[in-house]
């Protein structure tokens, strides 16, 4: 035996053993290393006890909620057929519910039956909570729970089993008698199950309300990026026909050499402005008139896509009946509960809990926040890098005698510029987010949803200047401090980076789908490849190689430890057959969802933050989403093991992250228009001088004066800005830099107001969710009162019951005070 790695398995529904939750120990022998796995599971009464301790809800009465979206309401209100609509067989059934009690059993539906009265998932959660609060060593050093061991590798793996396998049956069997699992890859994780309905129901009876809340989220954002993607796309479309008619387009593409423009770097040569007639023409379709349209449309569109998802997400957490779990039900963390220092009655509920001082957790939030301000400035510092690199690789390649590539040097340093810094990206972003682990973890949150809010904040902070910042230098601060010639300015030596021939927007534009694009084919690679070649190497590295025989046992064979128990697999199973247990270990870990959450944020980002500069972003998002739900189907359902089923009422701290997100994108789209984009230039000089916009190139350009000209012994030449012969700012500057702020300040209060206009007409919950949440606190309120009124009645029932034996002469026991009188 080459290796001793043990693993824990909590099984839901092995037969109990008397008051223990040990089942016994497999060992699996293979080539290399002797696996035993420990198999758990919770008795009946260990059950019962960390059901009322983890105020777990039990059914009481079936509940018939049909299933219903906007969609499909509106389909059937139109009486047409509905396309997205598939026939999932075994629709889990729905329960009013309530907060299990023992003293109380009887009343619960299904109580009868040991057996199935607890959920699979319900049992997963009450034997992790034993695992995650048990200490095995030093409670002040952190030496609590089954992750700690994890982490520390006593324990391989902990994990619940999957419910059968993913595959379907060889033989026809009917849909009624398939497996949860088996229906949720037929009916969900299939590549042609693309344009249905997710079952959401059996994603919440597999996998909890939590992952379930995700994929509902998931579901709707991608259905509300398909208007936006037609809309945007129709913009992009709507450039073409104006790459044909634009005047200035023209005018550059007609100039010949009557624009000789000054050179972009210290030893660039003088070019034609006619030379970038291609490049001019591409950027009118990043450029244009409906960039304001489309600007207005993305944050007006972002607004109401928040009210409705608060709208979805209410309806269906009343409907799985999780609408105040972080208020009154979630309990403390398993490590919190071990590791913290004193307890404290809690306001809500009245029952003594675990406390952590909040002066504590304040100094190690502040050290924390220290963390994130440091790996900042490691991100800027970064961005410095990139930018000198784009100058030095410009200037390198303008010295290579190949004048092809002379003339491409600027496209090809802004384009492997953006690779570069893509790769960065990926990288400080896996190495803060272990950092932020280690400090959540240290800072001591009571509750899992506090502790995820503030590790979600953390690395959102911190991912927001990672992959925005580069977007952002060259969207408003590239090009804006160069000078003139005769006067550039400087960076350690460098002369500042300009924009390239065709403009920032463009630069801009191709920045965007670098990220953006990029980073989605890399996730969605990794997701696809990455998952099979691990579990393919997990399989080989545990598989015997040809001509090995174990060590002279069988490999793959399950033997039980003596102490009373036989050997062999009392399964029945036969040599060489694969059980359950080593099936589930041969899956990939299942990480959570903050990675899948913090993708799609970015995304959420890109696509109304940069959406003047990259009308296309909404489009490749729709379809990037398209495959990310099967991605993340395929892997919850075949490639991860089964996680240990959460709650949640509703997506967290991201809801709070993407509205401001939309504030953000509403100023930035603003200010985008107004200092990048070539729209209010246009403007202001259809207006006040030529309404055909005959001259503007000639406008937009201005001319180097005279000492420069003697300087390089060559006549004057042209370069974009607004300047005098002598480089002084001329009064038309200053007009267009008031029309400027003005129309920043004005679309910002008018996006604002009509974004709050939405905000008040769309109520938050549902009218049909609301009369059914009164509904139902109705009738709490007359059970209650019910029940007060029969325990009054029993009182009095009982007291004249005992006025008469005591009338009667009947031997009543005497009062404390008469007992010791008569002892």
């Amino acid at each position: 035996m080459a290796a001793s790695v043990r693993m824990h398995l909590f099984s839901p529904r092995m037969p109990t053993c008397s008051a223990t939750d040990r089942l016994g120990l497999k060992e699996v022998v293979r080539t290399k290393t002797r696996i035993s796995f420990v198999l758990l599971s919770a008795p009946w009464s260990v059950l019962c006890y960390y059901a009322e301790e983890l105020s777990l809800k039990v059914p009481l009465q079936v509940l018939n909620s049909p299933v219903t979206n906007a969609s499909e309401r509106l389909l059937s209100h139109l009486s047409l057929p509905n396309p997205l609509q598939q026939d999932v067989p075994n629709q889990p059934h729905l329960f009013y519910t309530c907060h299990f009690r023992n003293n109380k059993l009887q009343r619960f539906l299904g109580s009868d039956d040991r057996e199935t009265f607890f959920k699979t998932t319900q049992r997963h959660q009450v034997v992790y909570e034993i695992l995650a609060r048990t200490p095995y060593g030093s409670v002040k050093q952190g030496e609590v729970g089954i992750d700690r061991l994890l982490s520390e590798q006593v324990f391989s793996a902990a994990y619940p089993l999957h419910e059968g396998d993913f595959q379907m049956p060889p033989s026809p069997v009917s849909p009624q008698d398939l497996g949860l699992r088996q229906i949720l890859f037929s009916y969900w994780a299939q590549w042609s199950c693309w344009r249905f309905y997710q079952p959401l129901d059996h994603i919440r009876e597999y996998f909890g309300e939590k992952i379930a809340l995700y994929f509902t989220w998931l579901g709707f954002y991608t259905s509300w990026l398909l208007p936006a993607s037609l809309v945007c796309t129709v913009i992009f479309l709507f450039g073409f026909w104006l790459m044909v008619t634009d005047v200035p387009a023209m005018e550059v593409c007609h100039s010949g050499g009557s624009l000789i423009m000054c050179p972009l770097c210290n030893i660039c040569s003088y070019w034609n402005y006619s030379s970038i007639c291609v490049a001019y023409k591409a950027g009118i379709l990043f450029d244009n008139g409906g960039t304001v349209f489309l600007s207005v449309f993305i944050s007006l569109w972002a607004v109401t896509f928040h009210e409705h998802w608060k709208r979805c997400c209410v309806a269906q957490a009343h409907r799985w009946d999780c609408s105040d779990f972080q208020e009154i039900e979630e309990r403390p963390r398993p490590e919190f509960t071990a590791m913290a220092p004193m307890t404290l009655r809690n306001p809500v509920t009245g029952l003594e809990e675990p406390y952590f001082p909040g002066k504590k957790r304040f100094n190690r939030t502040v050290t924390g926040c220290m963390a994130i301000i440091i790996m900042i400035a490691v991100v800027l510092m970064f961005l410095m890098a990139i930018i000198l690199y784009r100058t030095i690789l410009q200037i390198v390649i303008y010295k290579s005698r190949n004048s092809f590539i002379s003339l491409s040097a600027a496209r090809i340093a802004s384009i492997s510029g953006s690779v570069l810094n893509l790769l960065v990206i990926l990288l400080l972003s896996r190495f803060y987010t272990e950092l932020a682990h280690i400090l959540t973890r240290w800072e001591m949150h009571r509750t899992q949803s506090k502790y995820e809010d503030m590790f979600i904040l953390k690395v959102f902070v911190f991912q927001f200047v990672n992959f925005y910042s580069s977007p952002i230098y060259i969207a408003f601060f590239k090009g804006r401090f160069v000078g003139y010639p005769g006067n550039y300015n400087t960076l350690f030596g460098v002369r500042n980076e300009d924009c390239g021939p065709g403009g920032c927007l463009i630069e801009l534009a191709q920045e965007l789908l670098v990220i953006m694009v990029g980073k989605q084919l890399i996730n969605n690679i990794q997701e696809f490849i990455c998952p099979k070649l691990k579990s393919w190497w997990r399989k080989r590295k545990m598989s015997p190689g040809p001509g090995e025989d174990g060590g002279g046992e069988a490999s793959g064979q399950s033997q039980e430890k003596p102490n009373g128990r036989s050997q062999g697999d009392p399964s029945g199973r036969s040599q060489g057959e694969v059980t359950p247990w080593e099936e589930n270990y041969e899956l990939l870990l299942c990480e959570g969802l903050f990675s899948e959450y913090l993708e799609m944020v970015i995304q959420f980002g890109f696509i109304t933050i940069f959406v003047a500069a990259c009308p296309l972003a909404p489009l490749f998002a729709l379809i990037n989403n398209w495959v990310e739900i099967r991605l993340d189907a395929q892997k919850f359902v075949a490639e991860y093991r089964r996680p240990v089923v959460e709650r949640a009422q509703d997506i967290g701290i991201w809801f709070p992250i993407m509205q401001f997100i939309t504030h953000i994108a509403v100023v930035t789209n603003a200010l985008l228009i107004a200092f990048t984009s070539s729209f209010l230039p246009r403007l202001y000089y259809g207006y006040t001088r030529n309404s055909s916009l005959n001259g503007f190139i000639n406008f937009t350009l201005s001319t180097s004066d005279y000492n420069f000209s003697q300087q390089q012994q060559f006549p004057s030449c042209r370069y974009r800005g607004f300047r005098d012969e002598n480089g002084d700012l001329p009064p038309h500057y200053f007009h267009l830099l008031a029309v400027r702020l003005a129309f920043v300040f004005v679309f910002e209060h008018v996006v604002f107001f009509i974004g709050r206009l939405i905000d008040l007409m769309v109520p938050d919950v549902p009218e049909e969710v609301e009369m059914k949440i009164k509904r139902e606190y109705y009738m709490a309120k007359e059970a209650l009162a019910e029940n007060q009124s029969l325990a009054a009645e029993t009182i009095i029932l009982l007291e004249e019951t005992c006025d008469q034996q005591q009338h009667c002469g009947s031997r009543v026991a005497p009062p404390p005070s008469k007992v010791a009188e008569q002892d």
